[in-house]
């Protein structure tokens, strides 16, 4: 891959293998044409200020992510998602940057407008301007397509995301790196998990019982899986963030405080936990799917959809591979050229002594 050899990475460029035995390297059939229908939202709201921005957006490749973690889903809501995500990454490089208005204070702030302008659209809580008139379109457009269950679970999945966010933004404005339990509790918040997952059911058109998406085996497996893909991302986007002060609150630099060495040094360790949470997540899903209904045996399926396909973007998407902190616009053709493992670096098969997790491997049958 490139990179600006002046700024040297505190990991390296070349990550360790990845465990995922359930990968397929899967894609939606239409995803080029989906990917072409949401740029053209894209540009038809201005969602950018300019090229520069605009360039920097599309490289999250939100329509490859999407496409992947949902490759046989309906197209309709497939776009919508795929649009959604692309104004959240933009509502999330806001969160990032480091202007007045995204510190602890401007971030509730703005999460409570947003949230309630997803409940009662026509509020007028939030400022005019671009990403306002996006954001009003697509509610328009969501509470038309979902059933109000889902609507429930699609705002519950947005104010799950932004409290993650909120969370984060106080650690960074107290300069605290949380602690690895606070961490593991907190991660799958931040990741927006429980948003994503929301609209793989809508687009696949899974409804698994109420009573038993929400049992503790199937949430233990739901952020057993938001886990993994956030541990997934902050090897990725590691690279992307080296550059803040204080340190990003990611699992590498989570766990080289933990252990008091350096984030190369904790790479070991960060990724044997995240094979960790891989093992007890395959055992988990290979229990649930032994009495499963047809509905939840679906869901399972989409969980690891979700986990394997979250790797095979990030790996060629030019906002990991090519970062915009060494580079003035995102490299084409980038990638990490990852390398794959057939069993996990640590096999251990107990649960990882971090309290606020263990309980996910409470749900295994003895």
């Amino acid at each position: 891959m490139t990179r600006t050899l002046s700024r040297p990475s505190r990991i390296g460029w070349q990550l360790p293998p990845f465990y995922c035995p359930i990968n397929e390297s899967l894609i939606h059939p239409k995803a080029a044409e989906l990917e072409q229908r949401a740029i053209a939202w894209i540009d038809h709201f201005g969602l950018y200020p300019n090229e520069t921005e605009r360039a920097w957006g599309l490289a999250t490749h939100s329509a490859d992510f999407s496409c992947r973690i949902i490759p046989y889903g309906a197209v309709e809501p497939l776009l919508l998602f795929i649009e959604w995500n692309y104004w959240a990454n933009a509502v999330d490089d806001w969160h990032d940057s480091d202007s007045v208005g995204t510190r602890t204070s401007g971030i509730v702030d703005h999460a409570t407008r947003l949230i309630r302008s997803l409940e009662a659209p026509g509020s007028a809580l939030l400022d005019p301007g671009p990403l306002t008139t996006a954001l009003n379109d697509l509610v328009t457009r969501t509470r038309a397509m979902l059933t109000p269950l889902q609507l429930r679970r699609f705002t519950e999945g947005t104010r799950d995301w932004l409290l993650g966010a909120t969370w984060q933004t106080a650690n960074a404005e107290r300069g605290t790196m949380p602690t690895l339990n606070d961490f593991a509790a907190m991660r799958m918040s931040v990741n927006g998990t429980r948003f994503t997952l929301t609209w793989c059911d809508i687009a696949n058109d899974i409804h698994v019982p109420s009573d038993v998406l929400y049992s503790a085996p199937v949430q233990a497996l739901t952020d057993a899986a938001g886990f993994i893909v956030a541990c997934d991302n902050d090897l990725f986007s590691y690279n992307k963030e080296d550059h803040q002060e204080p340190w990003e609150q990611n699992l590498l630099n989570v766990v080289a405080e933990y252990h008091g060495c350096s984030p190369k040094q904790a790479l070991p360790a960060s990724v044997a936990i995240r094979d960790r949470a891989m093992t007890l997540f395959l055992r988990l899903s290979e229990q649930l799917d032994q009495d499963a209904c047809p509905e939840l045996r679906r869901y399972l399926i989409s969980l690891g959809h979700y986990v394997s396909g979250c790797i095979e973007w990030q790996n060629v998407a030019p906002r990991y591979a090519s970062p915009r902190n060494r580079h003035e616009l995102p490299v084409p053709g980038a990638t990490y050229g990852i390398t794959w493992r057939d069993a996990p670096s640590d096999a251990s098969t107990e649960p990882l002594p971090i309290p606020a997790i263990a309980w996910w491997w409470e749900q295994l049958e003895r």
